[in-house]
């Protein structure tokens, strides 16, 4: 559902992508703790379901700088744009300049050195379209698959309970009070990719015209 993410893991590329995990799982719990060391709060256990839904549907805008970890161990960074429900729209950092966008119940993905018109499934059918949704139920029955705490994070794995093959989110949050840190896709091949989240700003102002698959086609093909 973004670029790589038909990539098999082998060999070589399975070896980096393993220490990839590594290294910014380290990175990410350094971060936790030294985030509860300067401000002397930790705790105590793990954020509940109900507590969650509350925050992922108070999400209206979010605008972050995101890296992503490709399913072959290539590392990928950019800009995100979120406008819940059903919006999103990653621009990716040259060299590889990709776009992807979802609106209107379609994920598009744009390849700028291809055809104008975008590759486009539904969004319903991805694990993101959980995540978009206009209202997140984390209680609902056989949404929530994985409900773990590590002593820094509370990870939530939900899948659509009714099309449970078309993969899970993983989705990693910080607390007391939550904030999402990264998500990791597993899509229906077993494939997994992860987008950790820096410099996370909230109720920004987002045009709609940035989710606008129809624009970007026309501007495309005036290039």
């Amino acid at each position: 559902m973004i670029p790589h993410l038909h990539i098999l893991l082998m060999g070589d590329a399975k070896h980096r992508f393993k220490q990839y995990i590594q290294i910014m799982i380290k990175q990410f719990t350094f971060a936790c703790a030294v985030l509860v060391a300067t401000t002397g709060q930790g705790w105590a256990d793990k954020l509940s379901l109900p507590v969650l839904s509350k925050y992922l549907n108070g999400l209206t805008t979010v605008q972050a700088q995101f890296t992503q970890i490709n399913p072959d161990g290539t590392l990928s960074t950019g800009k995100i744009l979120i406008k819940r429900p059903g919006k999103i729209r990653f621009e990716y950092d040259p060299p590889n300049n990709a776009l992807v966008m979802a609106s209107a119940g379609a994920l598009a993905i744009f390849d700028p050195k291809g055809n104008p018109q975008p590759e486009s499934y539904p969004l319903n059918k991805t694990p993101l379209g959980l995540l978009l949704d206009k209202n997140i139920d984390l209680q609902r029955a056989n949404m929530v698959v994985g409900h773990v705490y590590d002593g820094t994070a509370t990870q939530v794995s939900v899948q659509d309970p009714e099309h449970p093959e078309r993969g899970r989110m993983d989705l990693v949050f910080t607390g007391p009070t939550p904030e999402l840190r990264q998500w990791v896709v597993h899509n229906e091949n077993g494939e997994q990719t992860i987008v950790v989240l820096n410099d996370v700003q909230r109720d920004v102002a987002i045009r709609d015209y940035l989710f606008n698959v129809l624009r970007e086609i026309d501007q495309r093909k005036k290039k």
